[in-house]
């Protein structure tokens, strides 16, 4: 953890912020795909904020210093251990979640090897799958449908 990141961490609990709910939450949000007509998602395990049990597609909370395009790259390698090859950007959302939190969100489509990709963080994932539309999952976390209908006509080209 760098300095900055301490300082974050230490503010937080000093000051028992929480993110989303004391302030807007700034987040990016991922559909990794793997050229070949799949996506990957991750079902949320007990150690994640919300939506427990509930599959998804990527997303984690942007740093305090960090850019935007920075934290996409992080968080792809922190849940699914996989570079990003290529990284385009889909727009933003504007989310108030039924609980009362709110936060902005930015999208993106990214290209991984669909080979290098695992459940990297298994203290928060309980699986990790590749999936179509065709063969997703019940149990959809509570904006996935939101994210794909926002982006049906631009998901369409990365798989």
């Amino acid at each position: 953890m760098c300095a900055w990141e301490t300082k974050v961490t230490n503010m937080r609990e000093m000051n028992n912020i929480k993110l989303g709910f004391d302030c807007i939450g700034v987040s990016v949000t991922f559909f990794c795909y793997d050229g070949s007509g799949r996506f990957v998602m991750a079902q949320r395990g007990p150690n994640c904020r919300d939506e427990h049990h509930r599959w998804c597609i990527g997303s984690g909370g942007v740093e305090l210093g960090e850019g935007i395009w920075d934290a996409v790259h992080r968080e792809v390698l922190e849940e699914y251990g996989a570079p990003a090859k290529q990284i385009t950007s889909l727009g933003f959302r504007d989310v108030h979640r039924d609980d009362g939190s709110h936060w902005v969100s930015f999208d993106f489509a990214v290209h991984v090897d669909g080979n290098a990709v695992i459940n990297a963080e298994p203290e928060k994932l309980l699986d990790v799958g590749w999936f179509t539309f065709e063969t997703m999952p019940a149990n959809l976390h509570s904006q996935l449908q939101v994210f794909f209908t926002r982006y049906a006509s631009l998901l369409k080209d990365y798989i």
